[in-house]
């Protein structure tokens, strides 16, 4: 893994969503194998409940800018704190059916143990980067969707988790500028809009 083009990456960005957020996508990087840090939603959530994410969330008044509301999700979520964050770069902006713009930061975090912060996660789980490079655990579907129109939907599944949805696409980006994974030309297969979700 290589984070140097995270660095030179001049991200795209999103105005015009009715709300703002803001994820990290936190970098952990032993001495072994680096992992990437993600919370899984609570279940009693309205959105995207028991669904995989990166620490993160909306924008409140008290925040200068989204780079603080990263910083204070991740302390409310998962306990990181400040000093222990050294961002990276940024990668682009995506929405949300839910109306979001949602900002991802990516950062490099210290290597110990985390645990949720609050009602709203309600696992913390530190998944490796290659496992997730890897194309056994990876599939995808194509849907025309109600709110993007023709999408591809990614799933990485890992340890028993399954990530997909915004965190998908965040990751797919993040895996292509930081690794040598490609994602593969055609998806697995082609759905109808109202499918299930294979999750």
């Amino acid at each position: 893994m290589d984070l140097a083009a995270v660095r030179g990456h001049e991200a795209e960005t999103v105005t015009d969503e009715l709300q703002e957020s803001a994820v990290i996508v936190p970098v952990i990087e032993p001495d072994d194998e680096p992992r990437l840090l993600f919370t899984k939603r609570a279940e009693h959530l309205s959105n995207h409940p028991g669904q995989m994410s990166f620490p993160g969330g909306r924008r409140e008044r008290e925040d200068v800018d989204l780079e603080a509301t990263a910083k204070r999700e991740a302390r409310e979520e998962v306990g990181l704190q400040a000093d222990e964050i050294s961002f990276v770069g940024r990668l682009d902006d995506i929405r949300t059916v839910t109306e979001f713009s949602v900002r991802p930061f990516v950062a490099t975090i210290p290597d110990r143990a985390y645990e949720p912060g609050d009602d709203e996660v309600a696992e913390v789980a530190p998944l490796s980067v290659v496992a997730l490079t890897d194309l056994d655990n990876y599939d995808s579907e194509r849907r025309d969707h109600p709110y993007y129109g023709d999408i591809r939907l990614h799933y990485f599944r890992v340890n028993g988790y399954v990530v997909w949805g915004a965190t998908a696409r965040i990751l797919v980006q993040f895996l292509d500028l930081a690794t040598d994974w490609e994602m593969p030309p055609e998806p697995d297969r082609e759905v109808e809009p109202d499918a299930d979700f294979p999750v």
